[in-house]
């Protein structure tokens, strides 16, 4: 036994890869520009006739290979074919209309035998031409000419009826003779195979008899029923039909035809009011969907997808029948329940091992598919008053507390006690359906339906089963690995391309407990929903139904709180929410059931989050719920204590502390305290939103929500974003009680901002000596400077200009002294803007008593002056610019 080569470098294996990949492509463009010269000799264009080799007949091919700089080839705006048709097409309309001429107006200046000598010779001759020329091989002429001949059978059958039968009922006649046009049209296309349009022709005129026989005078066939029979003849000839075209036309024509005849049959279906009114439209869509199935199963071997279709629509035409029967005999408001038991009996049916085992999987498929559809129509008729369930207490907002207790189906708006039932009756059905299909049984075949494998059952110990390996008579490269020759692989690459059996049984077991969790998370929700409603069916009263909908809600978290399953954790716990949400707006009708509702739903939701062994998204969303119940819960209290909000507010802001030291206690590694810290934070905003009627009041609470902060500052991890909140917050808690105390100098609101701010700036200047100046001073000095500009503006009085001017000239020589860019441009711009509102009137009174020539002629000296020494004053601005750039 030999060692292996050892395995090349990395960089050494890219470059052998990149070279087999370029020997690749070059291989490709090599064989494509051959197929392209093999496309040019056997079908060379029509605009430049090859020209023919010396000595002999044959036309000469392109060159290969094509000469280097050779121009391109325009190409004609049209091809000879497509010209070819053209001109046909045009032929055959001239003659086409000179027929109708010839039978419409022409028709009164012959006898009876020379019309119909005339008549039947053209005809004659319009359908033995196309025979002859088939035979010299234009076909395309061929097709024209028999397009006519087409035109005028009609046209014939038109003459008969004007001169033999006048007396015939037109809509009878029109149908024989269609009848007879297209069995004779039929015939005529067997004859002449090679022509194209005879068949599918024939196809279209056998649309007309039955629908034309049905609206005769006195005939027993329905147009409905009429467009079911021409449907199943379209089926039968698009199943048993050898060409394609016909094939095609044959489909759509049945796919139309058999669609209105569903169209009717439904529309009649739903306006039938008694058992026996429903016994017609049920016969037809009963035989509409024997047909669909039917074509289903003969088409399963060529196209299951067509197969799948076809067998849908036969399970919704079926369903709508029996279901439209099952209507009549029930109550108006049990249409649904109606409904979905006939779709229950056929998703039963079709999953039985007899009818399972002996259909094509693409027809179970479909009747499953066709059974899910009508149960999801029955969910979103059940979801309306599903919603108003849930919502409809909130509308009892406005009047909380007011002494009145409404019973459960008050907040349905006056829904009937029979839609409710129904409605419950439905969402039961649904819970049964979902449990029944989260068995490991029912859900490996409603996985082998979806996916298209083949449902293994029994399952193994995995929910799995056991599958057939893959063929190893693949084509491979060299050693076998998929990788192209002359380049090695790694052994970790070579384990992850090999073969696994067992791997198609992994995948089928992964999508089964896939089907499996998914229907337990279904049947649970829909479970809640029609116990949610159970109340309100029952007519239960206040005092009832909150109890009923609160142990509901604790149910649910319970559920939410033990099942390892993420699906049925995250269905569970939306179910609770919403319950949750629900009973605690109801509960609003009476003091003492708020007070006991939230409260319970409080103590349910910390202890979920506390002993949850869900993942810890859904713990942090049951923390952050408890939060929000303290919040309320808090509120409830304000307001039957008759706080004012502000005391409402103090009230409020026990919910940030208490998460605040519940965080600090659990630590920054657990999944519920961050979350829960923003919770909290959201309750202080709104103690801050209550507060804001009272000045002073609003100061205490953002003083005391800048305490909480500070205490959460202490916290090292919590260092960086609490500290500037508790900054921010205490600063807005002075200025609350500086307006408070009606103080309006802004000096008073900048300076308690300014002072700190520079103060970090001077810190981080001197741990980061590189810091900009604008980013460690410019804040601090526009924060006072800039407001106390403006105020000094329009301030008639003398000190805020000299100190706001002094204090400039300062910060500029600062900058200057300590050359800083910030403090000197800020600075000197606001000591400039002081100088000229102070210089300002002074330069008005001298420039009023100056003579009116003297300003223009300053203004032109100045021109002058500065366009003489123009270039030293931009040397003068460019060490500006290089001074001002030095500096930090």
């Amino acid at each position: 036994m030999t060692n292996a080569a050892p395995f090349p470098p990395p960089a050494e294996e890219l470059v052998l890869l990149d070279r087999e990949l370029t020997r690749l492509d070059a291989r490709r463009g090599q064989l494509l520009a051959r197929r392209a010269w093999l496309l040019a000799v056997l079908q060379p264009p029509a605009a430049r006739p090859p020209r023919a080799w010396a000595g002999s007949g044959q036309a000469r091919p392109a060159e290969w290979p094509p000469r280097a700089g050779a121009g391109p080839v325009r190409a004609a705006e049209t091809s000879a074919p497509s010209a070819q048709n053209v001109l046909l097409a045009l032929g055959g309309l001239l003659l086409t209309v000179a027929a109708v001429a010839f039978t419409l107006v022409g028709w009164g200046h012959m006898g009876i035998g020379g019309r119909s000598a005339v008549l039947a010779a053209v005809t004659a001759a319009a359908l033995a031409v196309p025979l002859a020329l088939l035979r010299r091989g234009l076909v395309a002429t061929a097709e024209s000419v028999a397009a006519l001949g087409l035109a005028l059978l009609m046209l014939d059958a038109f003459a008969l009826h004007r001169v033999a039968l006048p007396d015939t009922d037109a809509v009878a006649y029109t149908a024989g003779a269609a009848a007879v046009l297209a069995a004779l049209w039929a015939v005529y296309g067997r004859l002449a195979r090679t022509l194209r349009s005879p068949l599918p022709a024939a196809v279209v005129i056998a649309q007309l008899p039955l629908l034309l026989w049905s609206l005769t005078p006195g005939s027993a066939l329905t147009p409905a029923w009429a467009l079911l029979g021409t449907a199943v003849l379209d089926a039968a000839v698009a199943v048993r039909a050898r060409g394609a075209g016909v094939r095609v036309t044959a489909a759509a024509l049945a796919s139309v035809t058999g669609g209105a005849a569903l169209l009717l049959g439904g529309v009649r279906s739903l306006a039938a009011d008694s058992p026996a009114g429903s016994a017609g439209p049920a016969a037809l869509l009963t035989a509409a969907a024997a047909a669909a199935l039917l074509t289903a199963l003969s088409t399963a071997r060529r196209s299951s997808a067509v197969a799948a279709a076809l067998s849908a629509v036969g399970g919704l035409a079926l369903l709508a029948g029996a279901g439209g029967t099952v209507r009549t005999a029930l109550p108006d408001d049990w249409a649904a329940p109606g409904y979905l038991l006939c779709a229950t009996a056929l998703l039963g049916a079709v999953a039985l091992p007899g009818i399972r085992g002996r259909a094509p999987r693409a027809l179970s498929g479909g009747l499953a598919a066709a059974s899910a559809a009508v149960h999801a129509l029955a969910l979103v008729s059940a979801l309306p008053l599903l919603t108003l369930a849930l919502t409809g207490p909130e509308l009892l907002l406005p009047d909380a507390w007011s002494g009145a207790s409404p019973d459960a189906r008050d907040v349905l708006e006056g829904a009937r006690a029979a839609t409710v039932w129904s409605t419950a009756v439905v969402l039961a059905l649904l819970t049964a359906v979902a449990a029944a299909a989260s068995r490991p049984r029912p859900a490996a075949l409603l996985h082998g339906w979806t996916t298209g494998g083949s449902p293994r059952a029994p399952l193994g110990p995995h929910g799995g089963g056991t599958g057939s390996t893959a063929r190893d008579d693949a084509p491979r490269t060299a050693g076998g690995s998929g990788v192209p020759d002359g380049v090695r692989q790694r052994p970790d690459a070579a384990a992850s391309t090999s073969h696994s059996p067992d791997a198609p049984d992994a995948a089928d077991a992964a999508g089964v407990r896939r089907w499996r969790h998914g229907a337990a998370s279904a049947a649970g929700a829909l479970g809640w929903a029609a116990l949610f409603l159970a109340p309100a069916a029952v007519g239960a009263g206040f005092a009832a139904a909150v109890a009923f909908q609160t142990l509901l809600t604790a149910a649910a978290l319970a559920i939410a709180v033990r099942t390892t399953v993420i699906p049925a954790a995250v269905t569970a716990l939306s179910c609770g929410l919403a319950g949750g949400a629900s009973v605690a707006a109801f509960s609003l009708a009476a003091r003492p059931a708020t007070f006991a509702v939230l409260g319970a739903l409080l103590a349910l939701a910390a202890a979920a989050s506390a002993v949850s062994r869900a993942p810890g998204a859904l713990r942090a969303v049951l923390g952050c719920t408890a939060a929000v119940l303290a919040s309320a819960l808090l509120l409830a209290v304000g307001a039957a204590a008759d706080l004012t909000p502000g005391a409402t507010a103090l009230l409020l802001l026990a919910v940030p502390a208490g998460t605040a030291l519940l965080s600090a206690r659990l630590g920054g590694g657990h999944p519920v305290g961050t979350p829960v810290e923003c919770a909290g934070a959201a309750a202080g905003a709104a103690a801050v939103l209550l507060a804001l009627g009272s000045a002073p009041m609003l100061a205490l609470v953002l003083g005391l929500g800048g305490v909480i902060a500070a205490g959460t500052a202490l916290r090292a991890d919590r260092r960086r974003a609490a500290a500037p909140v508790a900054a921010v917050l205490w600063v807005l808690a002075a200025w609350a009680r500086l307006y408070a105390w009606e103080v309006t100098a802004p000096e008073a609101y900048t300076l308690p901002v300014s002072i700190p701010a520079l103060a970090v700036g001077l810190l981080r200047r001197r741990r980061d000596p590189s810091a900009s100046s604008w980013t460690a001073y410019g804040p601090g000095l526009a924060v006072t400077l800039v407001p106390s500009l403006a105020v000094s503006w329009g301030d008639a009085h003398w000190a805020r200009p000299l100190l706001l001017g002094l204090a400039a000239l300062a910060v500029t020589l600062a900058g200057a002294r300590l050359r800083l860019r910030a403090p000197l441009l800020i600075g000197g711009a606001v000591l400039a803007l002081v100088a000229l509102h102070e210089l300002a009137p002074y330069v008005v009174q001298v420039v009023d008593a100056l003579p009116r020539w003297l300003p223009p002629a300053l203004a032109g000296l100045l021109l002058l002056a500065v366009g003489a020494t123009y270039e030293q004053r931009l040397r003068e601005a460019r060490r500006v610019r290089e001074s001002l750039g030095r500096m930090r």
